[in-house]
């Protein structure tokens, strides 16, 4: 698959729903949930104990809202980044989240996934 390809509008129907699992898998705290779409690279650096200490001690990261709003896509080297503007339904304010994509085994995977 070529990804670099793709349009934004082709990228983003691949983001939104895998964005979608990060957040609601965020908001209950299932590991194993959060990080089926993980590259092998991401697998290595988020360890459950990890995931769960940020869990623990940011409200953010588990009063996520369903609600987003995709503001574009960014392509570099041989990644796509999706920035999305993101609410909390406890933290008041915008949030930007960024879901980096690529391709690993022919599939596409997540290489990165933040939120400020």
């Amino acid at each position: 698959m070529d990804l670099l390809k793709k349009t934004d509008e082709e990228i983003i129907e691949i983001a939104n729903p895998i964005w979608d699992n990060l957040i609601k898998t965020s908001n209950q705290k299932d590991y194993g949930g959060f990080t089926r779409d993980f590259s092998s690279q991401m697998l290595f650096g988020a360890n459950e104990v990890e995931l769960g200490k940020q869990w623990a001690n940011n409200k953010l990261l588990t009063s996520l809202s369903d609600k987003k709003e995709v503001l574009g896509c960014l392509r570099r080297n041989s990644h796509i980044t999706v920035l999305y503007k993101q609410t909390s339904n406890s933290v008041n304010g915008d949030f930007l989240g960024r879901l980096v994509l690529g391709v690993e085994d022919g599939e596409v995977k997540v290489f990165g996934a933040t939120i400020y």
